[in-house]
């Protein structure tokens, strides 16, 4: 059967029709909102790459949680910039370190009624930015930088973390994370596996939120953007070693790898819609080239049809509230 028995059009006919039929849809719980907070602030620090997105004092990261909250926004990620920088990034694991008083912050500001998530990587505290410890080669030393994991992942969940989230790609790393969380008594705190995380161009807004020291690149522990099938051996170890949760990284430009692997994981899906990806946005927006509002919703919805069940976003307090009004 053809036209004129199928038309398509009659299922757009008017805006009621449209929300009557669409197949994916978005709300505010779907969506996570990476934050940054810098030690020695005393009020919050514009990103200039990322127009609207901030590195936040303690105060304003509370209310922004709270707003977070209030929002129904599912949860928030945290990452830390510390004021003294070290090679072994020892200030990931101090009690009192930036990060760690973060998590201890926001929990008590909104206890469970938003998913606080830390970030299990050395790069933010090291001061040679690499995401773990270096051998006398300069090469990331896999198991050195895992007894380190295991003692910052540890931390996190004293300080109140409800979800970690290893994004250094060492290998093995879930498994060392979830066994230093079952001997610590933290048996109830989830691993998000930034299970295929590629090294990208699109990182690069990121580097100035954080601070970054980084000479050279990644690409010896982060994932080559050539390879697809791989990034289903990535997520089958790291659902092997006990990952809660698994994340594709970067989203926009990796939806295949998210389908895939939307498509075989027994756990829920999260992406990450990184820096390069806002700041392209807000940059062709910003110059008239593109509707803001309409290309961000779009961009979003797009991840989650690819089969993410949450998204890392920047906009995500934003977004929550057009859901809200509409």
């Amino acid at each position: 059967m053809s036209f004129p028995n199928h038309r398509p059009r009659r299922l757009r006919t008017t805006p009621a029709m449209r929300r009557l039929t669409a197949e994916t849809r978005l709300a505010p719980a779907d969506l996570i909102l990476p934050a940054f907070i810098r030690e020695g602030l005393t009020e919050p620090s514009p990103i200039s790459s990322m127009p609207g997105v901030i590195q936040h004092t303690t105060e304003s990261l509370k209310r922004a949680a709270a707003e977070a909250v209030g929002l129904g926004v599912g949860g928030i990620m945290l990452f830390g910039v510390p004021a003294v920088r070290d090679a072994q990034g020892t200030a990931s694991l101090d009690p009192e370190g930036v990060l760690n008083k973060a998590i201890r912050d926001v929990k008590a500001e909104v206890g469970d009624d938003l998913v606080i998530m830390g970030d299990v990587c050395l790069d933010e505290f090291t001061d040679h930015g690499h995401c773990g410890v270096l051998d006398s080669d300069g090469y990331v030393d896999n198991d050195a930088t895992l007894e380190i994991y295991g003692r910052m992942a540890v931390a996190q969940a004293d300080a109140g973390a409800h979800v970690l989230g290893p994004s250094g790609m060492m290998d093995g790393q879930i498994a060392v994370i979830r066994q230093a969380l079952e001997e610590s008594g933290h048996k109830n705190t989830a691993v998000l596996a930034y299970a295929a995380k590629y090294a990208s161009a699109f990182y690069g807004p990121f580097r100035e939120a954080v601070d970054s020291q980084l000479k050279g690149d990644r690409r010896t522990y982060q994932m080559d953007a050539a390879n697809r099938r791989e990034a289903i051996l990535e997520v089958e170890l790291d659902l092997e070693e006990g990952a809660d949760m698994v994340m594709v990284k970067p989203a926009m430009s990796y939806l295949d790898i998210l389908a895939d692997v939307a498509a075989m994981s027994p756990v829920p899906v999260s992406a990450y819609q990184i820096s390069g990806e806002y700041a392209m946005i807000e940059a062709a927006a910003a110059n008239g080239w593109i509707d803001r509002r309409g290309a961000i919703t779009e961009s979003v919805l797009g991840i989650k049809r690819a089969g993410a069940d949450t998204v890392l976003t920047y906009w995500a307090s934003e977004l929550a509230g057009w859901l809200k009004e509409s």
